[in-house]
């Protein structure tokens, strides 16, 4: 059975699964992307279309809690986005993040300098990923979580906002503050972000030879904000950027 196998398998059964790190020492980078590409391509087949991407583990201050210390990256389905609620019913541990979102009005390239690649930007929204993990406990490498589609569970869009010239700084010196039931849980900047905000992100995605181009349309979620916090049903969570002029996000856990 390949690995994209086993994790189709626990997907649909919401089971979890040892990572494949544990008993195979030379289980690369390379061979978590070759597994992810093999579980999109099940995905596509079953009638999902891939809208973008979402790049996982750009918030420095959480590496250490994860043992991952670098950028993932993985597709995002028409299929995962949502708005107003979110169902967690077979999702594995699942956790909130608070993140901007970018849609592109334009390939961006490896070459462009910040302002070229600003200009690749139509607009930008605030946004919840929800991740989950098919590895008991968040333990896993980086290529088990790349396999595994970046843990991946769903994407939720707030409203979208235009992208001018000035957004260089303003995604920059943003701040965010996540709360659930009113409460504030915590507080992020932009330059949690690879030291210097979404722009940075975006152009370390780019990079990267795993990287497919990507279309003008295409989404990308920049990563979170804060920490990652765990979620159960009937929560109610929220999101405000402070810097950005996007309106705040709620979400339902249902």
């Amino acid at each position: 059975m390949s690995k994209a196998d086993r994790l189709a398998k626990a997907f649909a059964n919401g089971q979890q699964i040892a990572p494949f790190s544990d008993t195979e020492p030379g289980f690369d980078l390379a061979a978590g992307y070759a597994a992810q590409h093999e579980l999109s391509a099940r995905r596509v087949f079953a009638g999902a279309k891939i809208v973008g991407v979402k790049v996982g583990f750009t918030n420095t201050q959480i590496w250490e809690q994860y043992g991952i210390h670098a950028p993932i990256h993985a597709p995002v389905f028409d299929t995962t986005l949502a708005t107003g609620s979110v169902p967690i019913d077979g999702l594995m541990e699942p956790l909130i993040e608070p993140e901007v979102v970018l849609k592109l009005r334009a390939t961006p390239t490896p070459d462009m300098d910040d302002t070229a690649l600003l200009a690749c930007i139509a607009e930008a929204a605030p946004g919840f990923e929800i991740v989950h993990s098919v590895y008991p406990g968040w333990r896993c490498k980086a290529p088990d979580s790349v396999a595994a589609g970046g843990m991946h569970g769903a994407l939720v869009l707030g409203e979208w906002v235009r992208v001018d010239p000035d957004w260089a700084e303003r995604l920059r010196v943003f701040t965010a503050t996540l709360r659930c039931d009113g409460e504030t849980q915590d507080t992020g900047q932009a330059s949690n972000l690879l030291g210097d905000g979404p722009l940075k992100v975006l152009r370390h995605l780019v990079g990267l030879d795993s990287s497919e181009p990507l279309p003008p349309g295409s989404l990308v979620s920049t990563g979170t904000v804060t920490r990652a916090l765990p979620i159960k049903a009937g929560q109610s969570w929220s999101v405000s950027f402070d810097g950005l002029g996007f309106s705040p996000l709620s979400l339902r856990i249902v």
